[in-house]
């Protein structure tokens, strides 16, 4: 399976049993030990880009009428909870808040996987609860229930129980024997080159989706497709199914719109594009940068079980 997967690391008890236990979560946001991390328009706060500010349990009272609070889970017996202080200004966010505000992105690789997970799935729920103000059915206001992890229609007629929803999508290197094929997305400039991904569609499995989408994006077809490892990737709420298979074509022939061109890559032909900063590869936080780096570390002519 795939290694080192950032924010893939479920290690923390995410309490469920508790969330709607009024007299607990008061309780909790009450205790010393409770952490509680502010978020700023799905952005949270750092200090030296390595350590989540973390706010005292009055502190966070204090705020919390800007907006309600979030309960991520457990860890040691101690409660985390995430609370969004959108609500403030730029200029109070860097006055009356430590640190500063960054992109769980760009410092993912500095937490630790667990750090990393629970802010990830904070960040998740951010977004979530700003897309979803209103009623999906009726257009009424919705109102946040259960410690963050639902929202209530307030239009008595309607009263509709919205959940959080995760949208399934796979990516897949294509291996044809000692090489593999990489694409660049056509929105982009910079000649960074990734696997090839893409939605899973209603009533599709997911070996289905794999083939649809290398065969719609790259114009290669594709046999024989394995199962490699999951990662959820809350930017803003897909759950990535990372995927290697195995090309039964070799033409390659680009869409245009998603993607701008794409290749076949020995393992020294990625050694030599990177050294010569002709390609650059997916970030190290993705899956997409996993599924490659796998690949690569295989010796050449290594058989693929599962893939022949």
């Amino acid at each position: 399976m795939v290694s080192n997967m950032r924010y893939a690391d479920g290690e923390f008890d995410r309490a469920a049993e508790w969330r709607e236990d009024a007299d607990w979560l008061a309780a909790r946001l009450a205790m010393p030990s409770t952490k509680v991390y502010p978020i700023w328009r799905h952005r949270f706060l750092f200090v030296d880009e390595a350590a989540p500010v973390i706010l005292a349990p009055g502190a966070a009272a204090a705020l919390a009428s800007l907006e309600q609070t979030v309960l991520l889970g457990l860890i040691d017996d101690a409660a985390h909870f995430t609370i969004d202080v959108s609500g403030m200004s730029e200029a109070a966010v860097g006055s009356e808040l430590t640190g500063d505000t960054h992109d769980l992105r760009d410092v993912a690789m500095n937490l630790s996987d667990q750090t990393a997970a629970l802010l990830a799935f904070g960040r998740g729920m951010s977004v979530w609860h700003v897309d979803h103000q209103h009623c999906g059915r009726c257009g009424g206001a919705t109102v946040m229930e259960r410690a963050g992890h639902a929202r209530r229609c307030l239009d008595q007629a309607c009263g509709r129980l919205h959940f959080p929803r995760t949208d399934p999508a796979v990516i897949t290197l294509v291996v044809d024997g000692d090489r593999c094929l990489l694409a660049r997305r056509a929105m982009i400039s910079i000649p960074r080159f990734s696997t090839v991904a893409g939605f899973v569609e209603p009533g599709e499995t997911l070996e289905d989706a794999v083939r649809r989408e290398v065969a719609e994006e790259v114009g290669v077809k594709t046999g024989a497709v394995m199962y490699r490892a999951s990662q959820p990737w809350p930017f803003p709420s897909s759950l990535m199914m990372g995927f290697w298979a195995r090309a039964v074509s070799t033409e390659i022939e680009v869409d245009g719109e998603e993607i701008g061109e794409a290749a076949w890559f020995t393992r020294q032909d990625i050694v030599r594009a990177l050294e010569r900063e002709e390609i650059i590869l997916p970030p190290e936080d993705s899956i997409s940068r996993q599924l490659v780096e796998d690949w690569r570390n295989l010796p050449e002519g290594t058989k693929i079980s599962g893939l022949e």
